[in-house]
């Protein structure tokens, strides 16, 4: 997962190395840890190299089944075998007349195994066995660490059965939240770094058995605030549009990319400028902190893990509550970024269900929705006999009522209207359109949901004819869905009246449609 850029350093150790005798259910008597590069001292002592007393150092992975020769010596002779290295040498000079048998290795990551020492005397044999753990630790970026960068800390032991646990301490002594992986070993974080980040941190091997004799390794760390990071890699997920009711919980996704921190960023449908985008909640699964300045919004359960770094938010949200969302979920400085342009209604009728139909029912339609509240179907130009006719859209409300509208469609009329001839309008039909469409739109207004049938349909010539329609609720019903827009004014104080995609404005101003729509019952 953390590929090839570590910066090894050379620091300091409170121990060499620790050792101690483990239970006797293993294939070694002691336990040494040593960092990469560092000396460390395999203990061996016996009788005098005289007679027929021999020394043979052997080593082996811990997987593996047999041993190679490290050297070999007697009282008359001494050599090398196959398994020496230059970072391998006895301890004493004069092995032969002290009988220090001792091995100095300074390892690489690689060379952690068993090491044997093995005294022979006649028939009889000595032997004691190794089991030599090599800590490598390791960091990025380079210091001094750029401003509001993630500092990436590693350690890793080879082999990785001979410690029961390693930890990382930040400056001070707190405790940090690690993560063992398969290529890194065990890994902590530090995102968004910052001035108060620099320091001492401290990396603590503890091997099996005996916790008192542990091996602990230091890492100074310095920030340079003058160099800030700049977030140049940023992946966009497509932007979603939807919409959702008030009081009602609803998913706030991110993106799919696991990550160090998240953070949502909300703008409000009142204004287009961006430098007004508020962070409403930050959670650092690292550090272990959140700062939220919204009681709507909560981090998502299952599927959803914050911690292991997989994010996304439920919010409850008040009318006002809709506006652009922003996710922006961090891994290793690479920014991943959800768009979501919510709409906040609140509903009196809900609706069952939207379906355009042609009066020649074995005619199949196909409809598909771009955005919310938007109904479409689509047909092939030139019109054939076959698929003009009467197209008829009804939207079916949850208390049983229904609203019809029906678009006349010609084989050589083209032209675009809204339901009871509320617009219409005409104009040439242009490459980048092959495809004449026929949408039901669901105009929300505040307090109410408005639900009515739109029709769309493009046009050479100037044409309204054969446009009818039917509403199973009339206008003189007390559960008229079309309100008196000058009362829903009065009615909704103006902050209940947030809208987002579907907010009225310009020509399109929902008000004015349904202006028309009374003209046209009058």
């Amino acid at each position: 997962m953390e590929s090839g850029f570590f910066c090894f350093i050379l620091a300091s150790c409170l121990a060499v190395y620790s050792s101690q005798t483990v239970s006797s259910n293993t294939d070694w008597d002691e336990v040494v840890i040593v960092k990469q590069n560092t000396p460390a001292t395999l203990v061996c002592t016996g009788a005098r190299l005289q007679g027929d007393i021999s020394i043979n150092w052997m080593v082996k992975s811990v997987d593996a089944d047999e041993w190679k020769l490290i050297l070999f010596a007697s009282e008359e002779k001494k050599f090398s075998g196959g398994a020496s290295k230059p970072s391998m040498r006895l301890a004493d000079d004069n092995f032969g007349s002290t009988g220090d048998f001792s091995l100095v290795v300074s390892p690489e990551v690689a060379d952690g195994g068993l090491y044997s020492c093995l005294i022979k005397k006649q028939e009889k044999e000595k032997e004691r066995i190794f089991l030599l753990a090599v800590l490598k630790v390791g960091f990025f970026p380079p210091v001094p660490v750029p401003y509001y960068s993630t500092l990436r800390l590693f350690a890793q032991v080879n082999p990785s059965i001979s410690v029961s646990k390693i930890t990382w301490t930040a400056p001070g002594g707190h405790p940090m939240k690690t993560e063992k992986w398969s290529t890194s070993g065990t890994v902590t974080k530090v995102p968004q770094v910052r001035n108060d980040d620099g320091g001492n941190y401290t990396c603590t091997v503890y091997p099996w058995g005996n916790f008192t004799s542990v091996l602990a390794v230091h890492v100074d760390v310095s920030v340079d605030a003058s160099k800030v990071i700049s977030f140049t890699n940023i992946s966009h997920s497509n932007e979603i549009s939807t919409a959702t009711q008030a009081q009602k919980s609803f998913l706030l996704t991110c993106p799919s990319s696991q990550g160090d921190y998240v953070l949502l960023h909300w703008l409000s449908p009142d204004t287009n400028n961006y430098n007004k985008m508020k962070l409403v909640y930050h959670y650092d699964r690292w550090r272990g902190s959140t700062s939220k300045h919204s009681n709507k919004l909560r981090l998502a359960g299952p599927p959803y893990n914050p911690v292991a770094g997989n994010f996304s938010f439920i919010l409850t949200p008040d009318l006002k509550d809709g506006g652009l969302y922003i996710c922006d979920v961090s891994l290793n400085d690479v920014i991943f970024s959800q768009r979501t342009r919510l709409s906040v209604l609140k509903e009196r009728y809900n609706v069952q269900g939207v379906e355009w139909k042609h009066d020649n029912k074995g005619r199949r339609l196909n409809m598909s929705s771009n955005s919310p509240g938007t109904i479409t179907t689509t047909l092939s130009l030139p019109i054939t006999p076959d698929a003009a006719g009467n197209y008829i859209c009804t939207l079916q409300l949850k208390n049983g009522q229904s609203i019809q509208a029906v678009q006349v469609v010609p084989g050589y009329v083209l032209h675009e209207a809204f339901c009871c001839g509320l617009k219409t309008t005409s104009e040439s039909v242009t490459p980048s359109f092959p495809y004449p469409s026929l949408s039901a739109l669901l105009l929300l207004v505040p307090l109410v949901s408005a639900a009515v049938g739109v029709l769309l349909w493009r046009q050479k010539h100037i044409s309204d004819r054969g446009i009818e329609q039917s509403l199973s609720v009339q206008s003189g019903e007390a559960e008229n869905i079309y309100e008196n827009p000058e009362d829903i004014r009065q009615q909704a104080p103006p902050q209940d009246s947030v809208y987002m995609d579907l907010k009225p404005r310009g020509d399109n101003d929902i008000y004015k449609e349904l202006e028309r729509y009374e003209q046209c019952q009058g």
